[in-house]
């Protein structure tokens, strides 16, 4: 399918008018104050020497809300619309499409408003929850081609705005669970796909894909046949009469060893399917259970994935799915993300929306997604409310409106809200866009681009304190900063959404405004491009030391010649690293060769052990390494060859110790400061 190549606009006070009850309109201009004699300040050094590939956009999941208003008036489904995928609401340009598993026939609703989503398969009249061998995927007749309906409504308003398609599953139809219920297993902790059902959950998945892509004349990129697999969240609960009571949303168990044998079944489904779909996974709910997954399958179940996704709903380890997506080369999504970040139902605290930026920045910068996907940025306006799920109600969702809306309802009857998380969520679809690449920022509450065509920059910055703060934009490690370089402030807080302020003027290679308490700041950067001389750590020819975090002691070649240990700090030879070559990839995958100082070995991995070994011979991936950092001046260095990371042995701290390989993990023992000693 051809794709249209959207181009995105600051917002104008004219976008903005009546874009929904609710939405906080665009203030006028206004100048930078003057700040108080004891306003905080700080310094942001954005440095484009480390970029990320190209950034592939923001994301929506469909699901619920889709399934929920794809039959609402047209003026309903139009104002949404625009609130999501509009240039002057979210922006979205990635969607991510639901392949419903559905409960059998005669199993009355029980999950959450939208939570239903239909499946596509077809059965016979009179099919109960107890039949479930009659299904056959090259059977046309067990297909239901309109199936879906409302989702699918979605899919086609959309689809001029979307770049990359992605379907996924949450769980199989009822017919291949142990449990006959799509919202869990009666054990948690037990896989609910069947095993005999792999093959047929796989074709379900490629059969469900390929009729989306023709009946939608879409293209879809990538299918993950999981979510949150390896939880336990999924379960189904019944009541006295035997009818499930608990379990509100589809969901299903797969530990690793299911999961690795669903992904070997789906890659032969998805050719025979004629879809030219890559596998995606898994899907996990933080990263540290997507590593555990991941270390799990085997090299060929790996293999056949060609884009890892994983949750942030736990936030440890960003930095260990960072090195493993390095190590596998695979790109990496930030497939889904929503949460409260309040107290309450509210749409003018800005608590929800600090929490969310910080979560976006924090994203960007340990994780270094190539995209950023909210769960759904639409949520059910009455389940929020006090009552809903909680006493005191929710800020799930950067809009909410009622699920319940019916064919006579209007914007009137049926209002649309956003809260704080609209506007700060603009901060960044709005000015990091598709294409830009991210880069290195030393401030934690910061996150930083450049953009595509490399003449200009974007930098969101979050201020969560209770003050002021004046923040300085340093410019110095550009190479070009043209004499009339601005930095543009556009500014979301307590008094105003997404408040373009008047440019200010680069001098000194520095501009400096002052951010108001509690606020996201956009600040566009124009007529900047290149990189210092002087920005990159890493330049070949020169010669460094590396330092364990956690030991505090150096890398040091020992005196036997070949194996290396950690050392006091004595500058000698021994611990000296000259970067010998530097072999391009794409930004941040690039590989760095060390030799010794005389140029006689170099660092490498024999047998999951870092020796060093005679500098001869033609390009050998073991003596590659790739870098990776967030900016606070440490580094991980992951072997090219091997995918494991250079690090102290058994977090070692005594003279000697040492040094090994292993998996990623973001432990500090893993980490090092390297330190520029040329000459």
């Amino acid at each position: 399918m051809a794709r249209r190549t959207r181009s995105r606009r600051l917002l104008t006070a004219a976008g903005l008018t009546a874009l929904a009850t609710g939405a906080a309109l665009l203030s006028a201009p206004a100048s930078n104050a003057q700040p108080e004699a004891d306003t905080p300040s700080l310094t942001v050094r954005p440095d484009p020497s480390y970029q990320q590939e190209q950034f592939e956009g923001w994301g929506t999941s469909l699901v619920w809300f889709a399934n929920a208003t794809g039959d609402y008036p047209p003026e309903i489904r139009e104002r949404l619309a625009q609130l999501l995928f509009g240039d002057d609401g979210l922006a979205l340009n990635i969607a991510r499409y639901n392949i419903g598993g559905g409960n059998a026939p005669d199993v009355k609703d029980y999950l959450r408003a939208g939570g239903a989503v239909e499946g596509w398969w077809k059965a016979p009249e009179g099919t109960t929850r107890e039949d479930t061998g009659w299904w056959d995927a090259d059977d046309p007749a067990d297909w239901n081609p309109e199936a879906d309906a409302t989702q699918r409504w979605w899919v086609d308003r959309i689809k001029k705005d979307i770049t990359h398609w992605e379907t996924f599953s949450n769980s199989p139809p009822w017919f291949m669970t142990v449990s006959g219920y799509v919202s869990g297993g009666f054990d948690a902790n037990a896989d609910q796909l069947k095993t005999e059902s792999v093959d047929d959950f796989a074709a379900y998945v490629a059969g469900a894909t390929k009729r989306l892509e023709k009946a939608h004349g879409i293209t879809v990129d990538t299918v993950d046949p999981f979510n949150e697999p390896n939880t336990d969240y999924w379960s189904t609960r019944l009541g006295p009469d035997g009818e499930p009571v608990g379990g509100r949303q589809e969901g299903a168990h797969m530990g690793p060893e299911l999961q690795e044998k669903v992904l070997r079944a789906l890659a032969p489904a998805l050719r025979k399917a004629r879809t030219g779909a890559k596998i995606s996974a898994m899907d996990e709910t933080n990263p540290s259970i997507f590593a555990r997954n991941w270390n799990t399958y085997s090299p060929e179940a790996r293999a056949l994935v060609g884009q890892m996704n994983v949750h942030t709903y736990g936030t440890g380890q960003r930095t260990t799915v960072r090195d493993l997506s390095k190590a596998g080369d695979k790109r990496l999504w930030m497939s889904e993300v929503e949460g409260d970040w309040g107290d309450g139902q509210s749409f003018t605290d800005m608590r929800p929306g600090l929490g969310l930026a910080q979560r976006i920045v924090d994203d960007l910068r340990e994780l270094e997604p190539r995209a950023w996907v909210f769960w759904q940025p639409v949520e059910d306006y009455d389940n929020m409310r006090p009552g809903g799920e909680s006493a005191k109600g929710g800020n799930w969702g950067e809009i909410q409106l009622p699920f319940s809306c019916t064919s006579e309802d209007t914007l009137e009857t049926c209002p649309i809200h956003t809260n704080t998380k609209f506007d700060t969520a603009r901060n960044f679809t709005h000015f990091i866009k598709p294409g830009d690449r991210l880069i290195k920022v030393d401030d934690t509450s910061s996150a930083a681009a450049v953009t595509k065509n490399g003449r200009g920059a974007s930098l969101v910055h979050v201020n969560s304190t209770a003050g002021a703060r004046e923040v300085t934009i340093d410019l110095s490690k550009f190479r070009t900063v043209s004499r009339n370089a601005t930095v543009t402030p556009v500014v979301t807080s307590a008094d105003g959404k997404l408040e373009r302020h008047h440019p200010i003027k680069v001098a000194g290679r520095a501009a400096t405004f002052t951010v108001p308490a509690q606020s996201v700041t956009s600040f566009v950067v124009e007529g900047v491009s290149g990189v210092a001389a002087d920005a990159p750590l890493l330049r070949k020819g020169h010669t460094y030391t590396l330092t364990g975090v956690q030991s505090g002691k150096a890398l040091t070649l020992a005196d036997g010649g070949t194996n290396l240990v950690i050392g006091t700090g004595n500058d000698s030879a021994s611990q000296r690293w000259r970067l010998s070559a530097v072999r391009p990839d794409d930004g941040v995958r690039d590989r760095y060769v060390f030799t010794t100082p005389d140029g006689a070995q170099r660092l490498a991995v024999r047998n999951d052990v870092p020796v060093a070994e005679p500098a001869t011979g033609g390009r050998d991936e073991a003596a590659e390494w790739i870098m990776s950092s967030t900016g606070d001046g440490t580094w991980t260095l992951i072997n090219a060859a091997t995918g494991r990371l250079l690090e102290v042995g058994g977090q070692a701290t005594h003279e000697g110790a040492a040094v090994t390989t292993w998996e990623p993990n973001s432990g500090a023992n893993q980490r090092w400061t390297v330190t520029d000693v040329t000459g």
